[in-house]
């Protein structure tokens, strides 16, 4: 009985310790890391990690400053019902299959705000910050050919329950997959295997480099919130995109036409990095690209005759025995006057007489002549 027993517990001990041990293997019951709310070094991260970041829409965007709310447990606000009412209300920002630039990422709290393709807010000029009066007055500067304050873009708000917690930037591309699309080939990716290794590889860091042109700036650093446009001291005028705002870091990238001639980038610690010569060359590409397009472009054809109208069926032959004619000539056109009895024939035009040429004055004096034909 004591054997029994004995055996029994044995038994019950090994089923015990194997159950421990796939529990403990079992990677759902492990111990997670604790929560803890997300860092500035990660909130930095974070922002150039997906500001500018390209996606495709999966939902329906409506303008305006409410956006869409993606929660931390996977629901949508505002529900599809009252997304109707606003699209139809506000109008659609973006559409399933839009493409939506990422223009700005805020951090807050307990959320994170993006702002798609420009956001609901116009950025203003800094000469609209600007105000003259007369006599102490202020005048309106406004005025009626300025376009309306709200563009067409849209936002998107992640919210988390307690805090914003620590995560990487394809974390969030991840947790975004509901309302947009971070996976599929995009134009964006179809650009980018357009350009040079150098170019490209500076666009996924979201770097500028001298010599690229606006389109890769803009896909590299999204559009810009300011621009100014001056002369430099030699009398050329020049574009300026700026972005960045105190007390982040602030970037100039000047522009001569197309092209980038100058990145200026002010660091917080009050750095200055000036970069003026030319890092890549867009011009062998160019010339490549429409080498390309000349091979691709199709040879003219020679455009067919057109067939002449028969009243033959298909698969007749002409009959060597018909004889064809020409077609009569037009007739040519009659006056209708030539055999009207009241008018009668027009007479018909004499040439005009050739002019009789003057008489030869007689040689000698000519007072003498004129004496002789009228004597005193």
């Amino acid at each position: 009985m004591f054997r029994r027993l004995s055996t029994g517990c044995i038994l019950l001990a090994l089923v015990l310790s194997a159950w421990a041990d796939s529990k403990s293997a079992d990677p759902k019951s492990a111990p997670q890391a604790p929560r803890r709310p997300m860092s500035h070094e990660t909130r930095l991260y974070v922002i150039r990690g997906l500001q500018s970041e390209m996606a495709y829409a999966r939902m329906s965007f409506p303008m305006g400053t409410k956006g869409l709310t993606l929660h931390e447990d996977g629901t949508i606000t505002p529900s599809a019902s009252e997304l109707n009412k606003e699209m139809m209300t506000l109008g659609p920002a973006l559409r399933p299959g839009d493409r939506a630039n990422i223009t700005m990422v805020r951090i807050f709290k307990t959320y994170i705000l993006f702002e798609l393709n420009g956001g609901p807010h116009k950025g203003k000029k800094w000469y609209e910050h600007i105000d003259v009066g007369v006599g102490g007055a202020p005048t309106v500067t406004k005025t009626q050919d300025q376009p309306p304050e709200n563009p067409r873009g849209s936002l998107l708000i992640l919210a988390f329950k307690d805090f914003v917690p620590e995560m990487s930037p394809e974390a969030i591309k991840q947790m975004m997959q509901p309302v947009l699309d971070f996976s599929s080939t995009s134009a964006a990716q179809a650009y980018l295997d357009t350009i040079p290794p150098k170019a490209k590889e500076a666009i996924k860091n979201h770097e500028v480099l001298v010599g690229m042109d606006q389109d890769m700036v803009i896909f590299s650093k999204g559009r810009p919130l300011k621009k100014i446009r001056e002369n430099d001291e030699h009398g050329k005028p020049y574009e300026e995109w700026i972005y960045g705002e105190p007390p982040q870091d602030v970037e100039f990238v000047r522009f001569h036409g197309q092209e980038v001639v100058q990145v200026k980038i002010m660091k917080v610690d009050g750095e200055k990095i000036v970069r003026s010569e030319k890092e890549i060359d867009l011009k062998p590409v160019r010339e490549a690209e429409a080498r390309k397009r000349e091979q691709e472009k199709p040879a003219a054809k020679p455009q067919p005759v057109a067939n002449r109208p028969t009243l033959k069926r298909p698969g007749e032959e002409d009959d060597p025995a018909a004889v064809h004619t020409t077609a009569p000539s037009a007739p040519q056109p009659v006056d209708p006057n030539e055999h009207d009895p009241t008018l009668g024939r027009p007479p018909a035009q004499q040439p005009n007489p050739a002019p009789t040429p003057p008489a030869p004055t007689p040689p000698g004096d000519p007072n003498f002549t004129e004496r002789w034909a009228n004597p005193a």
